[in-house]
């Protein structure tokens, strides 16, 4: 048995504050322990830093040893690297998260922002070239400089390509959005209707479910299926050949 928490100690003590949507909304619908306590650490960490964008990386997630504490779970055989990307993951689709990645040489680094209105902002000015992405290795300060010291021998004042990844959501990133987490049966009916309807379809049907509140893939798939028996604004279904992505 670990040692039972002392409790705080006496005096001022230094705190982390959090917006109250969190618990209001997002945190009575998470169900996955580990995504509670990246959420947390991950307000704590950002609380800290200074400057902006306020971010971290998956590299300097990965070399945290308070957050490798955190996630021990007896009875989980899954390593640190895989409970903490599933944590991540979660967030992310959750909406709680948002993630830039940058390709640097060969490596691809991820960078999780809180998704809020400023830090929206900074996404769309990295995804639309406005900003450039060495800004989010000044963030991250000694370890970016460490780990890109160790991509290649280049010499001295060599420059790195880097390059932010643009991503475009799959399918399954929609309905985690969007819905809920993804059931198995679900999976595959997914994967079908990726294959059989324009992109464009399906990111509309998932709109238009959203606005009309009706969150379930069952009203997205019949919206889908209407559309292909009597077409959608006017485009036949079918009507560049046979739709794949």
């Amino acid at each position: 048995m670990p040692p039972a928490f002392a409790g705080f100690p006496p005096g001022p003590n230094p705190y982390t504050p959090l917006p109250d949507a969190f618990f209001t909304s997002a945190l009575p619908e998470i169900e996955d322990v580990n995504e509670v306590k990246v959420a947390l650490h991950l307000f704590w960490l950002l609380y800290q830093k200074v400057g902006e964008p306020r971010c971290a990386s998956d590299r300097e997630l990965l070399a945290d040893p308070l957050l490798r504490r955190a996630l021990r779970r007896r009875g989980d055989p899954r390593p640190y690297e895989e409970r903490l990307r599933a944590a991540l993951e979660g967030a992310r689709a959750r909406g709680l998260l948002l993630r830039v990645r940058v390709r640097i040489d060969d490596e691809i680094v991820t960078w999780y922002f809180f998704n809020t209105e400023r830090s929206r902002a900074a996404v769309a000015d990295l995804l639309q070239g406005v900003a450039s992405p060495e800004t989010l290795l000044e963030v991250e300060g000694p370890i970016a400089n460490a780990d890109l010291s160790e991509l290649g021998e280049l010499g001295e004042g060599a420059a790195h390509k880097l390059s932010v990844e643009i991503e475009r959501p799959n399918i399954f990133t929609l309905y985690e959005q969007n819905i809920g987490l993804l059931a198995p049966l679900v999976a595959e009916e997914l994967r079908d209707a990726g294959e059989r309807y324009p992109w464009d379809w399906i990111e509309a049907a998932f709109r238009e479910a959203t606005q009309q509140n009706k969150r379930k893939w069952s009203y997205i798939r019949a919206i889908l299926k209407r559309w292909e028996t009597d077409g959608k604004g006017g485009e036949p279904y079918g009507a560049h050949g046979r739709y794949s992505r």
